[in-house]
């Protein structure tokens, strides 16, 4: 590729999730970037290492899809570089990462990271190890400093934990927005409709699911650039059904005060509060009596200023492509904004 003639400020990172802390290095990257008159890139990779080198199939906070249009919304000026994380990136030393990557492919004179940045084959690269090599090909490395509350540092890692104990009010909190999944509508087996509310069950979930239970939701119709467009408010569950005796984990959502043909087209779900645990209940009656209940609260929580009252709750097509581009990628078109 040509890179700019002036050159561009890179930010590095996975920044998965696009929380508090990845929004504010961006943004201190735009600013310098206007200040130098230098084209600000965002350069990621994908898929996730632990994919490539340990055969590891982690649940990533947001599709690549979603991450790169939430990098662009952060700034739109931002040209997001999605790089393949291959073995043979894995092995660059980092003063060839440095070399090709940065100064050569993206034509770096500044390059921004976070305080814990490593890179280069085995993670031997740190900060300090950028910052001398960036003397001696011609840019400036600059660390971004870890940004949190009182709580701690806002991290992916962080999220992570928050939602494996379904604290999807804390997720919210680091992220700035409520976690999001998303996934294909197919045909289920009926039985919602039957206990009077219809769902729509989703299959190919590829992001972190929080426990098992029922949840106060925002949906998104998706369309094929990942774009969403406001749907309904809505209840999920997630689980495997008791109370009918299935045992495969299902996400299925119903939607409030909408019926729509959504066969075949791709949601995003914004689990917004945390209603209930899932739980076996006596019969059908019971059953039936109970979604009654979590669509009121649901609609009380989803409210404005609304949020469920702690006597509520009993605890705290194919897939649309992918927006940015590789290096590679960028020989054609320079921009991958959406």
């Amino acid at each position: 590729m040509t890179a700019p003639a002036d050159g561009t400020l890179v930010v590095i990172g996975n920044f998965d999730g696009v929380h508090h802390g990845h929004r504010a290095v961006l943004l201190a990257g735009a600013a310098a970037a206007r200040e130098r008159g230098l084209a600000p890139f965002v350069l990621t990779f994908h898929p996730h290492p632990t994919v490539v080198l340990r055969g590891a199939k982690p649940s990533p906070l947001t599709t690549i899809d979603f991450r790169v249009r939430l990098l662009c919304d952060v700034e739109p000026t931002l040209t997001v570089v999605v790089e393949p994380f291959t073995r043979e990136l894995a092995a660059l030393s980092p003063r060839q990462f440095a070399t090709h990557l940065l100064a050569d492919a993206l034509g770096a004179r500044v390059v921004l990271v976070g305080q814990n940045f490593r890179f280069g084959s085995g993670r031997t690269g740190d900060v300090e190890t950028l910052k001398k090599l960036g003397s001696e090909l011609g840019f400036e490395a600059r660390a971004h400093q870890l940004l949190g509350d009182e709580a701690g540092c806002f991290s992916s890692s962080r999220v992570r934990a928050a939602l494996t104990v379904g604290d999807v009010r804390e997720a919210s909190r680091v992220l700035g927005r409520p976690h999001a999944i998303s996934g294909r509508v197919v045909a289920g087996d009926g039985r919602g409709r039957k206990l009077g509310a219809a769902t729509a069950n989703l299959e190919q979930v590829a992001e972190v699911l929080p426990p098992d239970g029922v949840y106060a939701c925002r949906v998104e119709r998706m369309s094929r650039t990942g774009q969403g467009d406001p749907l309904a408010l809505g209840v999920a569950n997630i689980g495997v059904r008791p109370t009918i005796g299935a045992s495969q984990r299902t996400v299925e959502v119903h939607l409030l005060d909408v019926e729509a043909d959504l066969y075949g087209l791709w949601l995003r779900v914004y689990l917004v509060h945390r209603l209930r645990a899932e739980r076996a209940f006596c019969g059908l009656d019971e059953l039936r009596e109970q979604i009654a209940r979590d669509i009121e609260t649901a609609r009380r929580a989803l409210s404005p200023g609304g949020r469920p009252s702690a006597s509520d709750t009993s605890d705290p097509a194919a897939a649309p492509p992918a927006v940015g581009r590789s290096i590679a990628g960028l020989a054609d078109k320079a921009s991958v904004k959406p």
